[in-house]
């Protein structure tokens, strides 16, 4: 099933692509679009630009002569056909331009340049004004481009029809051109410079993915010694850094929860050695006292095993979160006595002494006792685990403010510094030699957290121990809420 998930994941990686990919075709392409308009709206502009003032310049230009072949028509001592003829002959921009005349049944009878144009040449700038329209046109005449503009004046002279002046636009064709391919030019590098830009970036920005990719599959199969190398201090570099940071937790997690199997191993164990090495001394020996002997330690090892069960269970509700508490006013003192008196005997076998400094009396407190007594007796349990034959703790409890602490101190082995901010944490053992799972510290301070307390530890090593749990009073906490 996993192998088939990851082949479904591999595939649907392959149908998105890469950032690459679609940054190419998303942004880029976006991109190009647009420099694409903006190159077709100026290159368009231009052209109407150019045309425009060619229009404008033709336009002027047959006006002329137009005003000029109207004087003629209200002379009526000069001959229009011929004075038509001088006009259209000598017109003075004939090397710019041609000029043309069309008589009444649409024909040209006259050029500037003298050469009449074939009978079939299209000539829709003619048809347009004799339609009552502008007399404008842009098109081809063979391989050449031109521009026409022809006016009416058919109300001048009933001989002709119109005038009309034709002009070369290869000039401007060129200029366009020109303009086409530079416009072009600057789009395309535009482009371009975008394009090794952004490839750039994203580069810088794929390839830590790929690392972080490749580091986090191999931190997937177990593995914790790869780190992620990257010297940017931008938002990946923040990523690179909190992966390793990760890796680094994960990888104590690892070693401390190898270290707590093999504790809890070891701890399971020894009781149960112990239980089948006496329950087999028992089948063999008939001396009451030698069985008698032989309960006492199977119902003490027994009584181990089952507190370290019930510390595992808590660890893991804990960890799934129904780790409750049955909360009600509850007296502190007795509870924390109650603990006392459960360890004095067994302190005295150890050779330890137990000083209960007990006051008389001290406010309630709202809480699940059965919970507290737990911490109670995970401490004081601690405190003498870590303590020699010989030691003494003292166990003392008052009331600060509008908080109870009670404070249990040992003069045993002792926590280094390095060891100390740690002692709390899950699977955690400061000393191996010890016996303990390495969760007790981790689910009483976690009570004690949702009691509103706090659980405190100072510590010297080789000089002794200071655990201080303070919890809210019960008037304290309903003041509170």
């Amino acid at each position: 099933m996993t192998s088939k998930y990851r082949k479904k994941g591999a595939k649907k990686a392959e149908k998105k692509g890469s950032i690459t990919r679609r940054w190419i075709w998303n942004n880029l392409g976006i991109i190009g679009l647009v420099l694409l308009v903006i190159d077709f709206a100026v290159i368009y502009a231009i052209q109407s630009y150019y045309y425009g003032a060619s229009q404008q310049y033709l336009s002027t230009k047959i006006s002329s002569v137009t005003g000029v072949l109207s004087r003629y028509a209200q002379d009526a001592d000069l001959n229009f056909a011929s004075e038509m003829r001088s006009t259209i002959e000598n017109f003075s921009d004939k090397d710019k331009m041609e000029l043309m005349a069309i008589n009444s049944r649409g024909r040209v009878v006259l050029t500037s340049s003298g050469f009449t144009p074939s009978e079939g040449v299209s000539m829709p700038d003619y048809e347009s004004v004799m339609d009552g329209k502008e007399g404008y046109w842009v098109g081809k005449v063979g391989d050449e481009t031109i521009m026409a503009v022809c006016v009416d004046i058919s109300d001048i002279n009933t001989e002709y029809n119109a005038i009309r002046v034709v002009a070369s636009l290869e000039q401007i064709q060129d200029t366009l051109v020109a303009y086409i391919v530079g416009i072009s030019s600057i789009c395309l590098g535009i482009l371009l410079l975008l394009l090794v830009t952004g490839l750039y970036f994203i580069r810088s920005i794929v390839r830590p993915i790929k690392q972080i990719n490749a580091t986090t599959k191999k931190f997937a199969k177990g593995d914790f010694s790869i780190r992620i190398h990257n010297e940017s201090h931008d938002e990946i570099g923040d990523l690179c850094v909190s992966i390793n940071q990760m890796a680094d937790e994960l990888s104590n997690t690892e070693n401390m929860k190898n270290e707590f199997i093999s504790s809890v191993s070891h701890e399971l164990r020894t009781p149960l050695t112990a239980i089948k090495g006496w329950a087999e001394t028992m089948c063999m020996e008939a001396d009451p006292d030698m069985v008698q002997r032989g309960v006492h330690v199977i119902v003490n090892e027994t009584e181990r095993l089952s507190e370290m069960v019930e510390e595992l269970l808590d660890f893991s509700r804990m960890q799934s979160g129904r780790f409750s508490l049955q909360c009600a006013t509850m007296d502190v003192l007795a509870e924390l006595g109650d603990a006392v008196l459960i360890y004095t005997e067994k302190a005295k076998r150890e050779n330890i002494r137990i000083i209960y400094q007990e006051p008389d009396m001290l406010p309630f407190v709202y809480g699940d006792k059965n919970r507290i007594r737990q911490v109670f007796i995970n401490v004081i349990d601690n405190a003498i685990k870590y303590s020699d034959p010989g030691s003494t703790i003292t166990v003392s409890a008052e009331e600060v403010g509008n908080m109870i602490q009670v404070t249990i101190t040992d003069n045993g082995v002792g926590i280094s510094q390095a060891d100390l901010p740690r002692v709390k944490d899950k699977f955690f053992k400061a000393n191996h030699t010890r016996r303990g799972s390495g969760i007790g510290l981790a689910v009483a301070d976690e009570i004690i957290t949702m009691h509103g307390g706090t659980l405190d530890i100072t510590s010297e090593l080789n000089v002794g121990t200071n655990v201080t749990i303070t919890l809210p009073t019960e008037n304290h906490l309903r003041k509170n809420v």
